[in-house]
């Protein structure tokens, strides 16, 4: 279990190098058509029209009307179960058609009114959807960093504590009307390709991590303080299931691409952060993606929706699709002849929600052509209800139940912009550090050089389904609020298609020290935008190359980037001291930066996903789905995992100021599985055991680990438990068991434990997707500390 956060880590200092920043405006989130883009738009003119004084938008208001306690769906007594059932069948066809669509018509005789079910909290309630807006009662929210950065700190805790905040100040705007109840929160899909333009909105590219981020997020979202399990703070969503992992690449793009995935690759990559996220976190939804896999569309595939999320991992909640998704069955993919077809496959796969208006338009058409009947209909409105009576949206007045008292005072408190602040230090990797470079001395450095087309930015550090944040604390503001600052740009943008290097290099050769802060943004890297190759835009490897030349002192590269970058170049120039990774930091990334390379902060994250260079996209297509490699065609596999090529940094790489030292305390050479006395193994060899029976009751062991820090600063350290199985089923050349986030102050020690669990840490996915032990001899990893053992009968 991850180090939990206590108050003095949080908030050690006071966050007072941010200033206020300009409004943030609403960005074309382009889910298909200009249909949507009208919608992105029109948040900015009806958060205008918001004004103080609005209240939540809930049913069963029996102080304005009595006779709505008369109907059992609005008897906070009776289970969920039975007033769902009450409700349905007071409804008229054509009402419960309207329960379909994201935006749910009223149904004023029955005291319920018009719901919008679209709303965003990736990093921090956002303005992204039409569910959620700002205006002067609550300008803003706290805006933590993009989730690939926050996944690099691999801390669980964090993870849930910003779930936890980010459901608070839902609550608190939900309260004065400025949102709903039900977020499409998180983006749990694998970082596959470093060119996804979405990889910043992603844990990365481990299933473990994925798993355990989207599980932990989703519970800091959904979990009430009362503890109970069966009512939610608000309703979270993992999207988007499933295989979705690309927007537009030279031609392909998501709404046309079909997916061509091997049931290994299925069940051992992209589904186990799903399951996870259902069967861990209790989710309260899950999204279906635009794309097919194998042929069929994800939001009309019965054996994915119906026959999985439902069926094997008992979602207790709705399936929505991805927005216009059915509409794009029919319209784009042509899956169906008809649109009554297309709503109607997609209803009986599983689905319960339309984000789009097209099973509004085509059900009842649907029904009255014999494709669907009403009781596919009432299904799928029954999840919907559930969830929202979870909610308590048909409990009657919110002020009145638990977080009804939440408010704007409840928005932007210091402590959640330190939360921000602190996720933001966490996440910031350190990959390159020449000795004697970092940290840079606040009282040695009389003046700093501060150069980039990052290097002042505000909007480009929250990246996107973003809200307006409480305030900015851009790279230069936090720099300077330690040392006196001199500032070029060096290229107008990150685009940067002419770099002005002489005003650049002039204030590097007269500083002490310079910061080149380059990368991407949502121009280079977005939903609707893949990249084409994974170098440094335009003319930022010149600008960077001289300035570093040109330099008095220390030179500090900073990359702000969704996904990896190939800066072999600076990795191997000797002119650059030291390089940081730092995401899409969040309204604080500025002084989360400052932290680190000062020294009030030791880094401590880890790359969650591999750095390729860039012959590796040169060779390998965005649209090979395929994890393992193939010798034959000399296809190199993706991901840490599979692939067998050449790396710039890899998966897990990250340096402190601190060195650390690992010893093995406790472990085991033998783990043996009972088996029956007539079981086929054991008369013939077999190389491993499907998981049936008791074989893994209680089937655990024990690794104990010393660990040291050596160094003279105290921070924070990340330890990893990798194994590497017995070459069976094409199995990975090493994958992630465990991790836990520990504090170790200078020169101290601290025991760490892992519970392994045999046949869930153990297993290995065969070809047909089924989940075996392998059997034989198997290699722990803990830094340079490699251990086998032997897994038999």
């Amino acid at each position: 279990m991850d180090r939990k956060i206590p108050s003095r880590l949080l908030y050690p200092r006071s966050s007072a190098l941010s200033i206020p920043g300009a409004m943030a405006s609403t960005q074309n989130r382009a889910k298909r058509s200009s249909v949507s883009v009208l919608l992105a738009m029109s948040i900015v003119f009806l958060s205008s029209r918001l004004v103080s004084g609005q209240s939540a938008v809930f049913a069963c208001d029996v102080s304005k009307n009595p006779d709505l306690g008369s109907f059992g769906f609005c008897d906070s007594s009776l289970g969920i179960a039975a007033r769902v059932d009450d409700l349905v069948k007071r409804l008229t066809l054509q009402e419960k058609i309207g329960f379909l669509v994201s935006k749910a018509v009223g149904v004023s005789r029955l005291g319920i009114p018009s719901y919008q079910w679209w709303s965003e909290a990736l990093h921090g309630v956002s303005y992204v959807g039409p569910g959620t807006h700002f205006s002067s009662v609550v300008p803003g929210a706290t805006s933590f960093p993009m989730v690939i950065l926050t996944a690099a700190s691999f801390n669980t805790s964090l993870f849930e504590a910003i779930g936890k905040v980010v459901s608070t100040e839902a609550r608190a705007m939900y309260n004065v009307g400025l949102a709903g109840l039900t977020f499409w929160s998180p983006n749990i899909n694998i970082l596959r390709d470093p060119r996804w333009g979405r990889s910043q909105e992603t844990p990365g590219e481990d299933p473990l991590l994925s798993s355990k981020y989207g599980s932990a997020y989703v519970r800091g979202l959904q979990q009430r303080d009362d503890g109970d399990l069966n009512k939610l703070k608000v309703a979270a969503c993992c999207k988007h299931y499933t295989a979705y992992d690309l927007e537009n690449w030279k031609g392909v793009d998501r709404f046309h691409f079909d997916a061509k995935v091997t049931k290994q690759d299925l069940d051992d990559t992209f589904q186990p952060p799903f399951k996870s996220c259902v069967i861990d976190g209790n989710v309260a939804s899950v999204m279906c993606s635009f794309n097919k896999v194998n042929g069929i569309p994800t939001c009309a595939d019965p054996n994915l929706l119906a026959g999985v999320i439902r069926g094997d991992w008992k979602l207790n909640g709705y399936i929505v699709s991805d927005c216009d998704s059915v509409d794009v069955i029919y319209n784009t993919q042509h899956y169906t002849k008809t649109p009554e077809e297309a709503a109607a496959k997609s209803i009986l796969a599983g689905l319960d929600l339309d984000c789009g208006s097209f099973l509004s338009q085509h059900t009842e058409a649907a029904l009255k052509g014999g494709y669907l009947n009403e009781s596919a209909i009432d299904k799928g409105i029954s999840n919907n209800f559930a969830t929202l009576m979870r909610l308590g949206f048909f409990d009657g007045d919110p002020s009145k139940q638990l977080y009804g008292k939440l408010g704007p005072k409840d928005v932007c408190t210091s402590e959640h912009q330190e939360l921000a602040r602190e996720a933001a230090r966490q996440g910031i990797v350190l990959l390159k550090n020449s000795p004697g470079s970092l940290p840079l001395s606040p009282t040695t450095i009389k003046s700093l050089a501060v150069i980039g087309p990052n290097a002042n930015v505000t909007k480009t550090m929250i990246g996107n389904y973003e809200g307006t944040p409480c305030k900015y604390t851009s790279p230069l503001q936090g720099l300077t609020a330690s040392v006196p600052t001199l500032y070029q740009p060096g290229c107008s943008n990150v685009a940067c298609t002419t770099a002005q290097l002489d005003d650049a290099k002039t204030i590097a050769s007269q500083a002490d020290a310079t910061v080149l802060v380059v990368g991407a943004d949502q121009s280079i890297e977005a939903e609707g935008r893949d990249r084409v190759d994974v170098l440094l835009p335009g003319q930022q490897t010149l600008l960077v190359t001289e300035v570093a030349k040109a330099a008095k002192g220390p030179v500090i590269l900073v990359i702000m980037s969704g996904g990896g970058m190939d800066i072999t170049f600076a990795k191997n120039n000797d002119n650059i001291t030291s390089i940081l990774w730092v995401g899409y930091p969040g309204e604080a990334g500025g002084a989360a930066m400052a932290d680190v390379i000062f020294g009030y902060y030791n880094p401590s994250g880890k790359l969650p996903m591999t750095w390729y260079p860039q012959e590796y996209v040169d060779k390998v297509p965005m649209t090979n789905m395929n994890m393992r490699p193939d010798p034959a065609t000399g296809y190199p596999g993706r991901t840490y995992r599979f692939y067998t090529g050449k790396t710039v940094y890899s998966f897990g790489d990250g340096l402190s100021y601190s060195q650390v030292s690992h010893h093995l305390a406790l472990a085991s050479k033998l783990v043996s599985i009972p088996l029956a006395e007539g079981h086929v193994c054991r008369s013939q060899k077999c190389k491993s055991l499907e998981l049936l029976g008791s074989i893994c009751q209680n089937l655990t062991f024990d690794i104990h680990l010393r660990v040291k820090n050596l160094g003279r600063i105290g921070g924070d350290h990340t330890i990893f438990l990798f194994t590497t199985p017995p070459s069976v089923h094409s199995a990975p050349k090493k994958h992630l068991l465990g991790f836990q986030k520990i504090s170790l102050t200078a020169q101290s020690e601290q025991l760490v434990k892992f519970k392994v669990d045999v046949c869930k840490d153990l297993s290995v996915v065969d070809e047909m997707g089924s989940r075996k032990v392998a059997l034989g001899s198997h290699m722990l990893h803990v830094g340079s500390l490699k251990y086998p053992f032997n897994v038999g009968i």
